[in-house]
């Protein structure tokens, strides 16, 4: 069964989500674009792919000839537009996958919870750098719990749109819960960092774990399970270099402040990047092909559910 899907919003993550299905699932199949600008570029291209299109938002949407037939909506606009995008598609029964840190629906994560909430009508899917990282707090305490999650995502100013821009807040906040959420971190820490420099730079991420118990073997055999599974869909997805491990001993603590303790143990430190895979930025905007090929595999897996809906 093929899934018919809207795209609302033209910008960088949303054409290269629409180019990414038309490339690579032969399940997504978007019949509908959606913007605020006529002359974008998402628009242009969506047009001369045979895609219907509208620059009169979701209620534009909604006129559409084949807004019936839509089964699913990736909404790539901004957390404070998504409320509004929400109660229309809710109201006229459309599924909903969030690509907005709006957070409305539970958050998704393909490798650690995809299966957990695919009942619910939206789902969202946290941000770039969570989606980079998170499946990293996971491997690590799925071996040794996680007293404290850090994670600093690098992505180069070019590849972040006026969405990405507007919605830095929201990414932070969005992401430090996702990482207790989702991660299992005791408690999370997330920053983003917009790159300036040219020639652009490719998304890296650190990610660091406080842990108080565990053996370095298992924590880094884990991490390398899970990278390998985060590569059979993002291919660009892969380690920068060895698994770090630091002892914290009673002589040198680190304190928590916001746990108000003191931590020893081990401080485990991973290192990453990621490659686009060029669908439509350069390679160097590893931050829209981690976000579009979560949706898609996301998406993929609600084909089971949509199709009993339609029976």
């Amino acid at each position: 069964m093929t899934i018919k899907a809207a795209v609302i919003g033209s910008g960088n993550i949303g054409t290269d989500l629409l180019i990414k299905s038309k490339e690579t699932s032969d399940i997504v199949e978007i019949v509908a674009m959606v913007g605020i600008d006529p002359d974008s570029d998402g628009l242009a291209k969506a047009r001369d792919m045979g895609v219907a299109t509208t620059a009169e938002s979701v209620e534009g949407l909604t006129k559409l000839d084949v807004y019936d037939e839509i089964d699913l909506v990736f909404d790539a606009t901004s957390a404070g537009a998504h409320a509004k995008h929400d109660e229309i598609l809710r109201r006229d029964g459309k599924r909903i996958l969030d690509l907005t840190p709006a957070a409305v629906g539970p958050y998704v994560v393909p490798p650690v919870n995809l299966d957990e909430h695919l009942d619910e009508p939206n789902l969202n899917m946290v941000t770039c750098g969570g989606q980079a990282t998170v499946p990293m707090v996971a491997a690590v305490h799925k071996v040794a719990p996680v007293v404290y999650g850090e994670i600093v995502s690098s992505i180069s100013s070019r590849s972040a749109g006026p969405g990405t821009r507007a919605n830095i807040d929201e990414f932070t906040e969005t992401t430090s819960a996702a990482i207790e959420q989702v991660g299992g971190a005791q408690m999370g820490k997330a920053i983003i960092v917009l790159n300036p420099a040219e020639p652009p730079l490719i998304m890296r991420n650190t990610v660091f774990c406080l842990v108080e118990s565990g053996e370095p073997e298992a924590i880094e055999a884990s991490v390398v399970s899970m990278v390998e599974t985060v590569q059979s869909y993002v291919p660009g997805y892969r380690l920068k270099q060895a698994v770090q491990f630091e002892r914290l001993d009673s002589g040198s603590p680190v304190r928590i402040p916001d746990l108000d303790r003191k931590f020893t143990g081990w401080k485990v430190s991973i290192f990453l990047e990621v490659e686009g895979a060029a669908h439509y930025l350069p390679a160097y905007a590893g931050n829209l092909d981690i976000m579009t090929s979560a949706a898609i595999k996301t998406a993929e897996a609600l084909n089971d559910r949509i199709e009993e809906a339609r029976s």
